[in-house]
């Protein structure tokens, strides 16, 4: 996620580097032709209407891609809620016994933050897990083709084992399938905004118009003498590719670029509160991140 402070020009140049190229090569040959060619003349007007049409197209893709982005920052704030309501309900419902089991399931569910945030980005979800499950809970999960589905799992048996031996009563059990089914859902939630793409013939009908304009802006100010219209062309240009560029990349918040959600500080977080409530002091550093953004 980006941060507040100042973003790098390094940053931006690099994402819209070939369109700011393109525009500067058809201002050029355009400035070329028009004085060794007779070009025909396009009214402004109808360059400005162009370029109307195409801000408002572009600033309905931008409110529909951080509709997405934020949808999928409320998923993973539901996370943090259910993740502190499912230690909090353990270590209340068992009343400081059974310290060994709410300490592994615990330590569970900061394995499934971090699971289901590499998951998501398309990275190994096992990776790290070590120091949160047993030897035998890695292995069985790393037979799953999801693992913090696994994850779930081990959780629903480890509820149904207290219940059974009589520590939580038919009400606690209730409230704690409920958590559980919670967490499953935001897994659900934030997988569909992952495998969900975004209308591809959107991005491409939007970005040939982009183009379509570039070249009637470039023949309207052919007329300017010498290239003064090179500058001026990219000034003017400029914004509907960085906006474009800008919702292209907020559709997609688990792609493992700067503009993601952070999930790797929210699952530290989660790690965090979870540790200080069962009362381990063995608390995680922050992740290390970027200048401008946190993972």
């Amino acid at each position: 996620m980006l941060l507040t402070t100042k973003i790098p020009l390094k940053y931006i140049f690099k994402s819209t580097k070939k369109d700011i190229f393109f525009v500067f090569c058809v201002a050029l040959l355009t400035v070329l032709a028009y004085r060794y060619v007779d070009i025909a003349n396009i009214p402004p007007n109808i360059t400005g209407l162009v370029g109307t049409s195409i801000s408002l197209v572009l600033a309905f893709k931008l409110s529909q891609s951080y509709d997405r982005w934020w949808e999928a920052r409320k998923i993973w704030g539901a996370i943090v809620n259910d993740s502190r309501t499912l230690v909090l309900q353990l270590r209340s419902f068992t009343k400081g016994n059974e310290v060994s089991i709410v300490n592994r399931m615990a330590e569970r569910q900061i394995a499934w933050c971090y699971s289901l945030g590499q998951s998501l980005r398309k990275l190994s979800p096992i990776v790290g897990l070590e120091s949160f499950l047993t030897s035998e809970e890695l292995e069985q999960v790393g037979k799953h083709k999801n693992v913090p589905l696994g994850l779930l799992d081990f959780h629903s048996l480890d509820i149904a084992s207290l219940h059974q031996a009589g520590v939580i009563n038919d009400y606690q059990q209730m409230q704690l399938d409920e958590t559980i089914v919670r967490l499953c859902e935001s897994m659900g939630k934030a997988e569909r905004i992952k495998n969900t793409v975004f209308p591809t013939t959107y991005r491409l009908f939007l970005r040939w118009f982009i183009y379509i304009f570039v070249i009637l802006l470039s023949i309207t100010l052919a007329e300017t003498d010498g290239y003064g219209d090179i500058p001026l062309m990219l000034l003017i240009t400029a914004p509907f590719f960085l906006l474009e560029k800008t919702a292209y990349f907020l559709q997609d918040p688990f792609e493992n670029r700067p503009t993601d959600i952070p999930v790797t500080l929210i699952a530290t977080t989660i790690h965090t509160n979870i540790r200080q409530l069962v009362g381990n002091t063995d608390l995680p550093e922050a992740p290390k991140n970027g200048e401008f953004y946190v993972m």
